[in-house]
């Protein structure tokens, strides 16, 4: 079943385990595994330090959890998160407070940095695209097109901006892509094996033109996800399906185009842009002491 969410949400017990783990990761990057130590932390032998996590732009907080629990990781005594994940922010915001022995604090400091500035700035893109389908019926869904090991995160990132989540994998439901169909002889075919094969589980058909589009809503698709049609071709294809099964309009989707593509009537659109091309959110750690 396909996932809602709404901004503000904490990360799911999986979705935590996964932040934990990907800064588990991250620290053997940063320290060859474990084998090695950091070379300059020889300098901070004894210094204390005070620092605050600043956002230097506007936009969508989100990783502060996982970036707070970075610098637990590393044995910072005091880490005070101020910002709930998913909340708007001004740049100048503190977002996180630390105070510790220095040698912990920028031990994990690049680890905190770039886990915030990958999911804040896949937060903040999505919020401008669900702004931008505002005041229509549309909802903005993520994609599989994800960073490899980081799906888990970028879906809680793309609730956080106020999205919904896609299928997290190819178990959740089935999905026939235009090389699915090609491959099995045509629409009605496919279709038929998954229902044979699997029966209740929810069906997209990928459809490139209004006429696949009919085929797919006839043999029982629950969703018709409209590939790479323009505004015309959508609203044509959601007249002739009704309310016989969703659509969703994917396929290049920008800024630009999605209000247009929202007026359309389509009931889903999907943005793999969401996940696979967020601009870095731009984040320091300043310290205070």
């Amino acid at each position: 079943m396909t996932m809602l969410g709404a901004p503000g949400v904490e990360p799911t017990p999986a979705e935590h385990a996964a932040g934990i783990e990907l800064v588990r990761r991250a620290f053997g990057e940063d320290l060859d595994g474990g084998r090695g130590v950091d070379l300059t932390a020889v300098a901070l032998e004894g210094v204390g330090m005070r620092a605050q996590l600043v956002a230097r732009q506007a936009g969508v907080a989100c990783g502060l959890a996982i970036a707070a629990a970075a610098f637990r990781m590393a044995d910072v005594e005091h880490v005070e998160q101020l910002v709930a994940d998913g909340t708007t922010v001004a740049a100048g915001d503190v977002l996180v407070t630390v105070d510790g022995a220095a040698a912990s604090i920028l031990e994990a400091e690049r680890t905190a940095l770039n886990v915030v500035q990958r999911l804040a700035g896949t937060a903040t893109l999505t919020r401008a695209y669900v702004d931008a389908v505002a005041g229509t019926d549309a909802h903005v869904l993520d994609t599989r097109k994800t960073i490899p090991g980081m799906r888990a995160l970028q879906r809680w990132a793309v609730r956080c901006g106020g999205g919904h989540n896609h299928r997290f994998g190819l178990a959740d439901e089935a999905m026939l892509k235009d090389n699915h169909i090609a491959a099995c002889g045509g629409i009605a075919p496919a279709v038929a094996a998954i229902r044979t094969a699997h029966p209740g589980v929810r069906v997209h058909v990928e459809a490139d033109t209004l006429d696949q589009a009919v085929q797919a809503v006839e043999a029982g698709a629950d969703v018709v996800l409209l590939d790479n049609m323009s505004p015309t071709e959508l609203r044509a294809a959601v007249a002739a399906i009704g309310d016989r099964a969703e659509t969703e309009a994917s396929g290049g989707i920008t800024l630009a185009t999605i209000a247009e593509i929202a007026r359309s009537g389509v009931d889903r659109i999907s943005v793999g842009a969401l996940t696979h091309s967020a601009p870095a959110f731009d984040v320091a750690l300043d310290a205070t002491v």
